[in-house]
């Protein structure tokens, strides 16, 4: 029974049934906080599953590093990487979010200025121009449509290649690439693949796909974001092509599949909540404190990976240099220590400290810019939105890295 409970833990499908997950971990949290997981074809690994203990080895960030270990993967997949071309690591990019200490500083600095809120006001514009085009979608569809599909996803990845400067006829492939990363391991996504297979097919696409951009931005720069990666320095040296490329690839896959999942998840809380969707249309000065409650409410991102420079012990439990941790970001936003009610869809919960976006200093590079596209999209919907109700059964991606609504039928109104 414990090895089965442990193989649940690991089960891509068991983060796309949100009930069986929310099942799974509120035991834990209440029976094994801290649980030594050991499930079938994986290295075996700690499951953190409270909010407090999150916190405290996010902010130690030097006892708890990113390599080599960042997210799970079935142990002939870390193999398979690590005999590549790396550098031993199991990542097979060299991403921002793979690297520690000065080089992490360094890197986050290229591009941190421009997802700060005095730069992103400079777009706010141009993102609520982006909201009213994709509401318009809506309307023309006719009072019918699969939103997480149809329309959540494109809005996001949109907004965010218009930041990288790519034009819109690459946000077809960028849509399918990003699926092929973060849901490999989704049986409707892979299509009879394994997902080893699925994301390495996906990250040679990539890679192939930016290195002409890179390089023409490198020999005429323009203004856009792509133009500060491709001629970025660390140290005083270019970033080599695999950094800018891996650079590439979490801006254009984390910079708009977790917003997009926030948007549908959070349109699914309101049509499950009436009142609360009642409320933020009556008081729309609401909306921040529902965009806050929506990402706690869907936290998108479901796990990162830290591993231990040294000994350490955590809620009584002895960690090993070595060992790795399994940060449960979803279970940290429901805990009952911390939010009262958790498995309730407030839009004015006070004290919302959620952990959707991580903590510390490998926090959400984006998290500005995501709450600045909820909330354009929110009030361009439900200002000409008039009633929306299910047309179906929605289905979440089976991922358990990120995962968010995938199909979300949903039949409504325009107001006249």
């Amino acid at each position: 029974m414990l090895e089965r409970l442990d193989d649940r833990i690991a089960d891509p499908a068991v983060y796309g049934n949100p009930a069986v997950y929310d099942e799974i971990f509120t035991s834990l949290r209440r029976n094994d906080p801290m649980r030594w997981t050991s499930p079938a074809g994986y290295r075996p690994f700690w499951t953190v599953t409270r909010y407090q203990d999150i916190v405290e080895i996010e902010r130690q960030n030097d006892k708890f590093i990113n390599e080599p270990r960042l997210n799970l993967n079935l142990i002939e997949d870390e193999e398979r990487v690590r005999a590549g071309p790396g550098r031993g690591t199991t990542n097979p990019m060299r991403m921002l979010v793979n690297m520690d200490g000065a080089m992490h500083r360094a890197h986050r600095n290229i591009t941190q200025s421009w997802f700060l809120p005095a730069s992103l006001r400079k777009i706010e514009s141009d993102v609520a121009a982006l909201a009213k085009e994709f509401v318009d979608l809506l309307e023309a569809r006719g009072g019918e449509c699969d939103f997480a599909a149809d329309v959540a996803v494109w809005f996001p990845l949109r907004v965010i290649m218009t930041i990288l400067g790519m034009p819109r006829e690459d946000d077809q492939k960028m849509l399918r690439l990003t699926k092929g990363i973060l849901g490999a391991a989704d049986r409707e996504i892979a299509n009879g693949l394994s997902a080893g297979e699925t994301k390495r097919k996906a990250i040679e696409e990539f890679f192939a796909h930016f290195a002409t951009p890179i390089a023409e931005r490198r020999a005429r720069p323009t203004g856009d974001l792509a133009s500060v990666i491709a001629n970025a320095e660390v140290d005083g040296r270019p970033i080599s092509d695999v950094e800018a490329i891996s650079y590439f690839v979490i801006i254009a896959t984390a910079g708009h599949d977790t917003t997009s999942s926030s948007i549908a998840g959070g349109l699914h809380a309101l049509i499950h909540n009436p009142s609360e969707m009642e409320k933020l249309r009556s008081s729309p000065q609401m909306l921040p404190s529902a965009v806050e409650e929506m990402l706690r409410w869907v936290s998108p991102v479901k796990h990162f990976f830290r591993t231990a420079t040294d000994s350490y012990v955590l809620r009584g439990r002895s960690i090993a240099a070595g060992e790795s941790l399994m940060m449960c970001y979803p279970s940290a936003n429901r805990d009952e220590d911390v939010f009262e009610d958790p498995f309730s869809f407030k839009i004015d919960r006070a004290q919302n400290r959620h952990l959707a976006f991580g903590f510390g200093v490998h926090q959400c590079l984006g998290l500005h810019l995501a709450r600045l596209e909820m909330k354009a999209f929110f009030t361009e919907f439900l200002s000409r939105v008039e009633h929306v109700e299910l047309a179906g059964e929605p289905a979440w991606i089976e991922g358990s890295v990120v995962s968010g609504l995938k199909h979300l039928p949903i039949r409504y109104a325009m107001r006249r």
